[in-house]
């Protein structure tokens, strides 16, 4: 197992790395230019000189900014490497992403990585609370459907399901908003805490004022997953209830809890596996539509609006934390295959 984790570990390096060239090719034939910004923004300073001179200004000032953020070359490679971190500036040192220079905000005025910070710890806050709810909805729900097939309530949950799964998600956060604010007026419509943060001397207090704030878009997002994992624990029990080492099972007389929770679904895990870590890693990501209706700051929100405002330095790292974590994901994945079905190992 351990040889096999290392050789996936081998070839996440080298997805990752030609993920990351991909990317900074696509990003980089965008039309912009950081030093060129710049410089435009400081000769403003020099109105009062000769057109002459003005024009070596900007020319002087230009080159500095090109060899501060590493384009003064025109190889693209070179560029590609300085960005990593793996080839020097013109200074003789490095400067990339290996030591951690993950880039400048132009929209916020800050480096990428205080951006971050916020936003992400927003999106784990309500992410985890919907996930872990979701979680404990889903998988008895599903069971339960499986285990009573055909009954009026499965009937009942199969339509409830397909009807969550099939709206899109804006037109279910509009009519909870509708619902819950504009009828029974006890939830608010958007926003994180109260204006002017009134509670933020005191941490609990503050505290519970986010979680009002987060009620509804809690819901929300639960109410979404709802539909779409209930149907696939459901099928997966179902294939797992027809399988013969159950009726074996019963056959030898066992009650039926002990069937259904500690030999089908054992089998019915594996899976759901897939979907289950799939949710949990997805903690770190936004939803760019509950984000934006609820006036979230996520990081769904965050790169939603440094794509509008062409904020690629944010808008790359995020990509390259959403690959890494893509690429874990699965690895993670492999490997509880390994520990749920004893039938699943690594040989070579």
């Amino acid at each position: 197992m351990l040889k096999y984790i290392l050789k996936r570990i081998g070839y996440m390096l080298a997805v990752l790395l030609i993920l990351s060239i991909i990317m900074f090719v696509i990003y980089n034939l965008v039309p912009s230019d950081r030093a060129y910004t710049d410089a435009k923004a400081e000769i403003i300073r020099y109105k009062n000189l000769p057109q002459e001179e003005r024009d070596n200004k900007f020319e002087e000032l230009y080159h500095e900014y090109q060899v501060l953020y590493g384009t003064d070359v025109d190889n693209k490679i070179v560029r590609y490497l300085r960005w990593v971190g793996l080839a020097p500036y013109s200074n003789g040192k490095l400067n990339g992403l290996l030591q951690g220079n993950f880039g400048y905000s132009y929209q916020y005025n800050k480096d990428v990585v205080d951006i971050i910070k916020d936003p992400m710890r927003n999106t784990m806050f309500i992410n985890v609370f919907a996930t872990l709810l979701a979680l404990g909805i889903t998988i008895p729900l599903g069971i339960s459907c499986a285990v009573k097939r055909g009954k009026f309530g499965d009937k009942t949950m199969q339509v409830v399901t397909i009807i969550g799964y099939s709206l899109p998600t804006f037109l279910i956060a509009i009519v909870f908003i509708w619902f819950f604010c504009s009828l029974f007026k006890i939830l608010p419509p958007s926003g994180m805490t109260t204006p002017g943060r009134p509670y933020a001397d005191n941490y609990w207090r503050d505290l519970l004022d986010r979680m009002y704030y987060l009620i509804l878009p809690l819901i929300v997002m639960t109410f979404c997953s709802l539909g779409g994992m209930t149907r696939y624990v459901r099928a997966s029990m179902i294939e797992a209830l027809s399988m013969d080492c159950i009726k074996t099972a019963r056959a030898k007389g066992l009650r039926e809890k002990v069937v259904v929770y500690s030999h089908a679904w054992r089998n019915a895990l594996i899976p759901v596996v897939t979907l289950v870590v799939g949710w949990f890693l997805g903690i770190f990501s936004g939803s760019i539509v509950i984000e934006q209706m609820f006036a979230i700051n996520g990081m769904g929100n965050l790169l939603y609006t440094s794509l509008r405002t062409q904020d690629y330095d944010v808008v790359m790292l995020m990509q390259m934390f959403y690959v890494l974590m893509s690429l874990l994901g699965n690895l993670i994945i492999d490997i509880i295959y390994g520990l749920v079905d004893p039938r699943v190992r690594v040989n070579k």
